[in-house]
């Protein structure tokens, strides 16, 4: 057996044991939640944190990067959006579901435990200057959507409003702080106390295998319901059209053989819950959402051993 396909194996065993869990009864449901935010609120930011001060960016192209992946979810967004409204002819919000749906990648729970364990400490650096504009970019997306689509039809947008929203959910979120903690910190050029490094070296040195545990909780509660050909069809293009994109643009672009192979795989992985929680915002699209994240996750076992083959072919 192969590194690659050991590792792929490893990352989603862990999320199949999270299920197990939770499917058995094993762990009540409150206690996927609270492993969920230990995860999210203290696990991830310390991790990001400490790449922040500790890594050598050197030699990576931030803005070939960003450009590339998100050129890449514009254009899955928006076939995501035309393929609910124009094939299965749901409404403009619901379209917005299935838009975010297909464009939007696991990038903590799943993205960051399974970057380090194929591309280690070097592709966590190229992960982290996605992660450090994925949640703005994607925050501001989904509070427009919402202000457009999400109210009463007599309702106006305010931009003032719209602005607001989103600075108060982005300095609030522990991902945003833990990487402009790092950041500040990194400004300042002193090393990190030893008590304090080996705290945050201890706890962030969890975050992997706990993000991927809660991630399999999370999808025994949400489950399918419904809805399953157009979460299908919302699946195919999460985990072949979008990472298809995004190979073409990286190589048209030349990004450095780790950049793109990073940029591909996370392009590649599947939606995370954060495409649930903008549905039960808009309050339509909930069980859409849901057999979405479960579909492309039990799927992504195979995908994204296809899309590893593939970078590593054409990269090195």
């Amino acid at each position: 057996m192969s590194p690659l396909v050991a590792t792929v194996l490893f990352v989603f065993s862990l999320v199949a044991l999270g299920y197990l869990a939770g499917f058995t009864g094993y762990l009540k449901p409150a206690s996927g939640e609270g492993i969920s935010e230990f995860a999210v609120n203290v696990a991830m930011p310390l991790l990001l944190f400490q790449t922040m001060v500790k890594s050598d960016f050197h030699g990576v192209a931030p803005w070939l990067l960003w450009g590339a992946y998100f050129s890449a979810v514009a254009i899955t967004w928006a076939c995501g959006h035309l393929v609910m409204t124009r094939i299965f002819g749901r409404d403009a919000r619901a379209g917005i579901v299935g838009g975010v749906s297909s464009a939007y990648s696991n990038v903590v729970l799943l993205g960051a435990p399974f970057i380090l364990g194929i591309f280690g400490a070097s592709g966590f650096e190229v992960l982290s200057l996605l992660v450090s504009v994925h949640l703005p970019i994607m925050m501001m997306a989904s509070i427009v959507l919402f202000e457009m689509f999400g109210r009463s039809s007599g309702e106006q947008v305010h931009p003032l409003r719209v602005i607001r929203n989103f600075l108060r959910r982005l300095f609030v979120n522990p991902l945003i702080i833990g990487i402009l903690a790092g950041l500040a910190w990194r400004l300042t050029g002193a090393p990190l106390p030893e008590l304090i490094g080996r705290l945050v070296d201890a706890l962030a040195d969890t975050a992997g295998p706990v993000a991927l545990f809660a991630m399999g909780l999370s999808l025994r509660r949400f489950g399918i319901s419904g809805n399953v050909r157009p979460a299908l069809a919302l699946s195919v293009l999460k985990l072949f059209l979008m990472p298809a994109v995004v190979l073409l643009l990286v190589r048209l672009l030349g990004l450095p053989p780790l950049t793109a192979k990073v940029a591909v795989v996370v392009a590649a992985l599947p939606s995370g819950i954060n495409s649930y929680l903008i549905a039960v915002q808009f309050n339509t699209g909930q069980a859409l959402a849901s057999n979405q994240m479960t579909i492309a996750t039990a799927s992504a076992v195979l995908t994204t051993s296809f899309w590893l083959t593939v970078v590593v072919h054409i990269f090195g």
